[in-house]
């Protein structure tokens, strides 16, 4: 698919949120919902793989793009809230979801609470962790900085910004081209109209990573009854300490998809976490039903 999508926007109760189409809006949807940091035009390398036919759907999630910066967000149910809001607006039904990272945690809590918006779902990479960690305190206590929210937050282009990721791990991993939209879409004029900043704050990437453990996902999941693709990454090494700062590694329980019904697991170890960002036209594929193993 190679045109260029429609901006829209959507008042939410918790926030107001922008969302892109492309394609026929009389054809069955494809929803699609990105990692945390990031924002929906990463997802244009896949849609570009998508036959024209296809009508998509990807929302910037509060405090994310160009959707409000709504924060901190430390409750994984508020964003999920919004989302389906959204799709309850746009009567979206039997549609395919499909949710990287924090995306695909979002997409569990969507379908859960709106039966029939979706007739399968993918989850890539989810952010599911093993259900012992929910249970365990949260590893970051009142007053204790998470490291992202160190991030350089002002830019004078997003060329300049394309230039200082572009031979970093994991960004020197990403097609070129998902990198430049990454820098691209994620930047927003600063207020007095001189250079660039981040479009997801880092206070409030900062706090979504921190609360990651908050919301239990797992009654959920075992109540959706439609077809789950679960795309996995490499997996942590258990052996080494755990590096808050490394986001190639997988963070997704390996059992995640025995909670689905009907969920299916597709193990991916030559590929980090950012399954979307390497492999385009791969994800595409899972989207559209296959690869069949």
């Amino acid at each position: 698919m190679s045109r260029e999508p429609v901006e829209n926007y959507f008042n939410a109760t918790g926030a107001r949120l922008c969302y892109f189409e492309w394609g026929p809006s009389d054809a069955p949807a494809i929803f699609l919902i990105h990692a945390t940091g990031f924002h929906a035009r990463c997802w244009d390398e896949v849609v570009r793989a998508l036959p024209e036919s296809s009508r998509v759907i990807a929302v910037d999630m509060r405090g994310h793009g160009r959707s409000e910066k709504t924060g901190p967000m430390s409750d994984w149910a508020a964003p999920a809230h919004d989302i389906t809001e959204l799709v309850s607006h746009l009567g979206i039904k039997d549609a395919v979801g499909v949710g990287h990272s924090m995306g695909g945690h979002t997409l569990v809590q969507v379908a859960a609470a709106r039966p029939g918006t979706f007739e399968r779902l993918v989850l890539v990479d989810p952010v599911m962790m093993a259900p012992e960690i929910y249970a365990a305190p949260s590893p970051w206590p009142k007053g204790v900085e998470h490291p992202v929210a160190r991030r350089r937050n002002s830019w004078n282009s997003w060329q300049e910004m394309y230039d200082a990721f572009k031979a970093r791990s994991p960004y020197s991993l990403w097609r070129p081209r998902v990198l430049e939209d990454y820098c691209r879409y994620g930047l927003l004029l600063k207020p007095n109209g001189v250079g660039f900043e981040l479009a997801c704050p880092p206070a409030i990437e900062a706090s979504i990573y921190m609360g990651s453990t908050g919301t239990d996902i797992y009654a959920l999941a075992r109540k959706i009854d439609v077809p789950v693709t679960v795309l996995r990454a490499r997996q942590r090494d258990p052996n080494q300490p755990r590096d808050y700062t490394d986001f190639a590694a997988s963070p997704t329980w390996e059992n995640v998809a025995n909670t689905f019904p009907k969920g299916h697991d597709v193990p991916l170890p030559h590929l980090t976490h950012f399954i979307p960002m390497q492999e385009p036209e791969l994800t595409a594929q899972y989207i559209l039903g296959g690869p069949v193993p």
